[in-house]
């Protein structure tokens, strides 16, 4: 049996190159960057589990970032990655990148790759089953990228209080091609707005859920993990991207569901936790269990090089730094079958024994 055990939110650090737009304007490039941990902006140094320089590969950000995250969900625990930045800071490159190109695929299909070829390896007594959904949240209401009809989809909890999305679309994979015509099919169906910053500007935050069960049909066992992969909008200035009418609206939208996800961050590296807001945006309801809850959680914070962006860049390091001081709780999510039941009378017994 495994018990729970407290581990912290992990915390990379990508910057991009300097853009096509920033080396027009003559930008001076700003970030020094130290050992591998550590970038220097205007002479102040910010620390974080890991820091990628813009030279840094999508295979190396993946290595580090999500690989391990993909044996823990095989193992029974849940997971999270999100991608965090201004607009135009690279979110998207890292998590999804160019779906179909072996060199500059992100971490969702990359980590759809590697999960099929971890269970290819496991033992053969083991059965699994894989679910994915795929939504996004648009003006705080979560709309199914699988089914658009479905616009307007609520957050329940479960049994054990943790949030869900009930009635969203869950389709079996059994695949790595199964997972990506899901992603490409969702795709197709996003929000997506051209800005001053981004040609194509992400207007809502997207997440791909991963859902596995398995069974060792010897032992009966079951082990059940969930995976987040979330890439949120960016966090802008609305002077500087030219938003007007309804892209105006929805970058006040997405504004204002990221300063909620700042105060749910902020509470929990205060440490008080004696009320952390949660409930004040569909985005952190749904992260209630990434942050703070049962969940090994990697955040990747992505930026310019750009002294243009200097203010956003440095308010994105200090989101990450309150970020990486948020400790979690993990555990199995083992399911209770009679042969699990057994063990643990076995294992609480031997332990009584050896206190005695």
């Amino acid at each position: 049996m495994v018990d729970a055990a407290e581990c912290c939110v992990k915390v990379m650090c990508r910057f991009r190159p300097l853009n096509e737009s920033e080396i027009t304007r003559g930008d001076k490039y700003i970030p020094k960057f130290k050992g591998e941990d550590t970038v220097v902006i205007s002479g102040k140094p910010y620390i974080f589990d890991r820091v990628f320089p813009p030279n840094t590969t999508q295979e190396q950000v993946y290595d580090t970032c999500a690989k391990q995250i993909v044996k823990d969900v095989l193992g029974g625990y849940n997971g999270t990655v999100f991608a965090y930045g201004q607009t135009s800071s690279g979110k998207t490159h890292t998590m999804e990148g160019q779906l179909h190109n072996s060199q500059l695929k992100g971490i969702i299909p990359r980590i759809a790759q590697d999960i099929f070829d971890h269970i290819y390896s496991m033992d053969e007594n083991l059965e699994f089953h894989i679910k994915v959904s795929y939504f996004e949240i648009y003006l705080d209401k979560i709309r199914d990228l699988l089914d658009v009809s479905k616009t307007n989809l609520a957050v329940h909890e479960d049994k054990n209080r943790v949030p869900f999305v009930k009635g969203c679309t869950e389709r079996f994979v059994s695949s790595p091609e199964d997972v990506m015509d899901v992603i490409d099919e969702g795709k197709s169906n996003r929000h997506v707005a051209v800005t001053n910053m981004n040609e194509h500007s992400s207007r809502s935050h997207s997440i791909f859920l991963i859902n596995i069960k398995q069974e060792n049909v010897e032992t009966e066992k079951k082990l059940s993990g969930k995976l987040y992969l979330v890439d949120l909008a960016g966090s802008e200035k609305v002077s500087k991207t030219g938003a007007e009418g309804s892209v105006l609206d929805e970058a006040k939208n997405i504004n204002k569901s990221l300063s909620a996800l700042g105060n749910v961050i902020s509470a929990l590296a205060e440490g008080t936790k004696t009320h952390v807001p949660y409930r004040d945006s569909k985005m952190t309801r749904i992260l209630q269990d990434s942050l703070g809850g049962n969940c090994r959680t990697t955040i990747v914070i992505c930026c310019s090089p750009s002294v243009y962006n200097e203010a956003e860049i440095k308010s994105t390091l200090m989101f990450g730094q309150r970020a990486k001081t948020i400790k979690n709780t993990v555990s199995v999510n083992m399911e209770l079958t009679k042969s699990t039941i057994i063990d643990n009378d076995k294992y609480q017994l031997a332990l009584i024994t050896q206190i005695v």
